[in-house]
């Protein structure tokens, strides 16, 4: 079996090259992804960019726009996404915190999600993440704070 770096991982997966002896030590796509249909378009070291297909009829809230709640899923996908990139063997993280602005409505569209780094630590990280409608406005900002984690606090996650 081929074990590769989670970002050569991620690369082949959007080029949909991944074999079935290709392996890395995270879940990608993760189960919450698959379910939501969140697909990872860009991968770079600290970085990525995810997109969802958003409809009223499987993402919408009461007010007939997309719900607030997948604009933060799919803000956290990336952020996770983006900093699954950086972190080594062994180790592994969680969001301490992640706060959203919301600057425009959404329908039924096309999301893309691009985060990266503000402060890369040894410990905390903090990134932003911009949510595009198709039409390239700005949708949402968020912003996170990322712990990774080492030694027993990692295991059995």
């Amino acid at each position: 079996m081929a074990k590769l770096s989670i970002l050569d991982y991620l690369n082949k997966l959007i080029k949909s090259e991944i074999t079935g002896d290709m392996h890395t030590h995270m879940h990608y796509p993760t189960p919450i992804s698959k379910t939501l249909d969140i697909n990872i378009i860009e991968a770079g070291l600290g970085t990525a960019t995810l997109q969802i297909n958003a409809t009223k009829e499987k993402h919408g809230n009461q007010q007939g726009t997309i719900h607030g709640g997948l604009l933060c899923e799919l803000a956290d996908a990336a952020i996770g996404t983006a900093h699954s990139t950086v972190v080594q063997e062994g180790e592994t993280f969680t969001s301490v915190e992640l706060k959203i602005n919301f600057y425009r409505p959404v329908f039924e569209d096309i999301l893309t999600a691009k985060a990266s780094p503000l402060h890369s630590g040894k410990n905390l990280s903090h990134y932003q993440c911009d949510i595009f409608r198709s039409d390239g406005k700005r949708a949402a900002m968020i912003t996170s704070t990322v712990m990774t984690l080492r030694g027993d606090k990692a295991k059995g996650r």
